[in-house]
């Protein structure tokens, strides 16, 4: 697969979550399934070890296996694909990058150094030792609300002229003041925001979500962007909606519940209920959302967003009227 540049990273990514088993180990089969839905689905790429793929808790040999199994896959359908090589170790994270590389991925994704909060200087420091590592391929940043250290625009623009491996960036985006900020890197990163929030960002400036949307539905997540492309008001409408259920129905998982921002996405999938055999189950220690809850929050979701279900609508190929 060819590196991709920042211009070409745009629409909904549907994110690799691990189908874990009741011994806590992985189901490589599900996850093969999961990759061929995707794939089916046509969403814009589709990307591995984020949040919701619990990158955290993985083994080096599994994330080896996890990452072979993508790229495989994505190489075969000609689907784009970026690899997490996210670690909370940046020494383990480089290794990741360097076993990782000969799979030729479409990127890399990257978090910053996590046990302490690293210096502007000492993130540049990592950026430009991990860009070299991956060159030719290009990486993401992903810079998530929990990180220990969060980059706004002034630090965007330094990472912008000091590391130009780095191509884009998965972060929440913000409001009115951050989206002007941002503007004027806009032409030189591609910047994703959560996917509850695509068709406002789309409208302010933003290129596309790694999804949480796509999570609950990956073909209704494919659908909704390309009518953010055709049709951005009619998108901004099914956004309100989106959101509201998002704030309602899976936020609370974490805010109320006190459970992972992984938990919520896999709860959102198996409400999605495009996945057979998927369960809530995250791995260890963590804990997932009861099934029962899961089930009630798949209710709400086919009544208040039915269309992000209906075959007749969202199948591949079907375009947006």
């Amino acid at each position: 697969m060819k590196p991709l540049t920042a211009g070409e990273i745009r629409g909904n990514w549907a994110t690799l979550l691990l189908p874990i088993r009741d011994d806590d180990s992985i189901d490589f089969g599900l996850l093969a399934a999961e990759v061929d839905h995707f794939i089916a689905a046509q969403v814009s790429g589709v990307y591995s070890n984020g949040t919701a793929g619990e990158f955290h808790t993985q083994t080096e040999e599994e994330f080896d296996r996890i990452n072979l199994l993508l790229a495989e896959k994505c190489q075969r359908a000609g689907m784009p694909f970026q690899l997490g090589a996210s670690q909370p170790c940046a020494q383990l994270a480089r290794e990741r990058v360097r076993r990782a590389k000969a799979l030729a991925p479409s990127a890399f994704q990257v978090t910053l150094p996590d046990w302490f909060p690293p210096g502007l200087e000492e993130v540049l420091r990592f950026l430009e030792v991990m860009a070299a590592e991956a060159a030719p391929v290009p990486l993401i940043v992903y810079n998530p609300p929990h990180a220990k250290r969060r980059l706004g625009p002034e630090e965007w623009k330094v990472v912008a002229e000091r590391v130009p491996g780095v191509i884009g960036m998965k972060v929440m985006g913000g409001d009115d003041a951050w989206y002007d900020a941002m503007r004027p890197l806009f032409d030189r990163f591609s910047v994703f925001i959560p996917g509850h929030a695509l068709a406002e960002g789309i409208a302010r400036g933003a290129h596309g979500a790694y999804s949480n949307v796509a999570c609950l539905s990956p073909a209704g997540a494919r659908w909704w962007h390309e009518l953010c492309r055709k049709d951005l008001p009619a998108a901004r409408a099914i956004g309100v909606r989106i959101h509201a259920f998002w704030l309602s129905q899976v936020s609370p998982i974490i805010t109320r519940d006190g459970l992972t921002p992984m938990a919520a996405d896999k709860a959102a999938a198996v409400t999605g209920g495009w996945l057979p055999g998927l369960t809530t189950r995250v791995r260890w220690p963590y804990r997932g959302v009861p099934a029962e809850v899961a089930a009630g929050i798949g209710h709400v979701a086919r009544t208040e967003l039915p269309e992000l279900f209906d075959p007749a609508v969202i199948r591949p190929g079907r375009g947006v009227a």
